[in-house]
């Protein structure tokens, strides 16, 4: 059975830093057409924060101007969210996805919490 797990998320300041980390199981990262990260606020659509292809090309959602940045572990069979200079309005659950190609996977979510 597929899984992604993310943890890392939490209460940070504003100006502040956290890093998600997204671990699959029983399936393999770069067996994923695509991988990355949506996020979801209440009462709000589920954004595109970042994907990365298999072949390492990225696309970020516009609000994140270079503050956030994608990498992959294969080794761990994981991939990793880094968010600096974080601002309240990132506050959201961060999940992660798998598209392969006939299929689509979804992790539980993380809570991020950016306080003012």
């Amino acid at each position: 059975q597929v899984q992604l797990v993310e943890s890392g998320g939490g209460l940070v300041q504003a100006g502040g830093s956290l890093r998600l980390s997204c671990a699959a199981s029983a399936i393999s990262i770069f067996s994923c057409a695509a991988m990355g990260w949506y996020r979801q606020a209440p009462g709000n659509q589920r954004d595109l924060v970042v994907r990365i292809s298999k072949f390492g090309n990225m696309d970020y959602g516009d609000f994140v101007k270079g503050r956030f940045t994608i990498s992959r572990d294969g080794a761990k069979n994981t991939i990793y969210l880094q968010m600096n200079s974080l601002k309240p309005e990132d506050t959201a659950v961060y999940l992660c996805w798998c598209n392969k190609y006939t299929n689509e996977y979804w992790g539980q979510g993380t809570q991020v919490t950016v306080s003012s």
